[in-house]
């Protein structure tokens, strides 16, 4: 992934008023306004708690990740990855074991907790649609699939990840609680009914130009986006039926060398304060089940964690043992 890659990412390094932090530590993520909220609300409260330096880098990449690792030269500490390759990685042994007597997973929502990551935030994958820019706007996968209903370009999430695979397979008519392992035969026969229609989005920044502009007046959307999209006065209707939830990790590279002070940062970024003051600035939702009650209520019914009725979890084992292979299908597919 991923949500908002910034063109030319940030370097900063937090220090306390008064002078430099006694320690440092590097913080990884994808850029954009996600990171920047992760710094606000991460970084800045544990640099001012801990008196020790946050130095911003990214964006998060796993070539980068594994090269460190096996040169024994690793210069980060806490990174943002997506949960598909937290679970790969930490298989992989290119994970440090996180330290659960420093964090407290017994508050954090379990689907997202492994003995090498814990969740950093989690989001959906929703329908959203420019209302003012068609006549009706769909509903369902089925209806986003279907281009005699709803004829025009639709726009879906470039990279192969938890997502678009699942949405055409609910869209073919799979139930949900059939998805995997995943009929890739079927999902791709789907997709290629609607494949000269799409117009792919590689960041969040990207999704929301193309709904907002109406170049894509509907498409797969993360739900956050959509959230911060409508708040720029753009009449953004969104479909929650069947959303897919997917979540993004915290995790150490092995041999980082600020270990200790990392388990003490993602204790921090996964309390119930700084993931309610995160989910309130991003529309994602936070991963500490006792955020909620600091959130305001009207906030909270928009969020990923309060639509689960109809609910699609993306199965993040199936997807890291299966990654590569669906990769290299998924991309050679979208060149022909």
């Amino acid at each position: 992934m991923k949500h908002s890659i910034a063109i030319g990412l940030l370097s900063t390094t937090l220090f306390l008023a008064g002078g430099a932090a006694a320690q440092e530590m590097v913080f990884t993520s994808w850029g954009g306004t996600t990171q920047d909220a992760q710094k606000t609300y991460w970084a800045d409260a544990f640099a001012s708690e801990s008196n020790i330096a946050v130095t911003q880098d990214g964006p998060t990449d796993y070539g980068k990740i594994k090269a460190m690792v096996e040169a024994g030269s690793v210069t980060w500490d806490v990174v943002d990855v997506e949960g598909d390759y937290a679970v790969q990685a930490g298989n992989a042994g290119l994970l440090e074991k996180l330290d659960f007597s420093v964090i407290d997973k017994s508050k954090l929502d379990p689907r997202f907790v492994t003995e090498y990551s814990v969740g950093s935030f989690y989001y959906s994958f929703v329908i959203g649609c420019n209302k003012d820019a068609v006549e009706a706007c769909p509903k369902t996968w089925a209806d986003l699939f279907d281009s005699q209903k709803f004829p025009g370009k639709r726009t879906f999430y470039k990279w192969s990840a938890p997502g678009v695979i699942e949405a055409a397979l609910l869209a073919d008519g799979v139930p949900a609680d059939k998805l995997y392992p995943l009929d890739l035969d079927r999902a791709f026969k789907k997709l290629d009914t609607i494949k000269a229609d799409i117009v792919w989005w590689d960041s969040g920044a990207q999704s929301q130009q193309l709904l907002a502009s109406a170049e894509t007046p509907f498409g797969s959307f993360w739900n956050g986006r959509l959230t911060a999209l409508a708040e720029t006065g753009v009449t953004v209707e969104t479909s929650w039926t069947n959303n897919i939830t997917a979540a993004d990790s915290l995790v150490v590279p092995r041999g980082a060398k600020n270990k200790d002070v990392a388990m003490k940062f993602i204790a921090q970024a996964t309390s119930d304060s700084a993931q309610a003051q995160f989910a309130t600035a991003t529309g994602y939702a936070p991963i500490n089940l006792e955020s909620n009650m600091l959130m305001d209520s009207d906030l909270r019914n928009s969020l990923p964690d309060m639509q689960a009725d109809t609910q699609v979890n993306a199965d993040m084992s199936y997807w890291a043992e299966h990654r590569d292979e669906i990769g290299t299908r998924w991309y050679a597919w979208q060149a022909k």
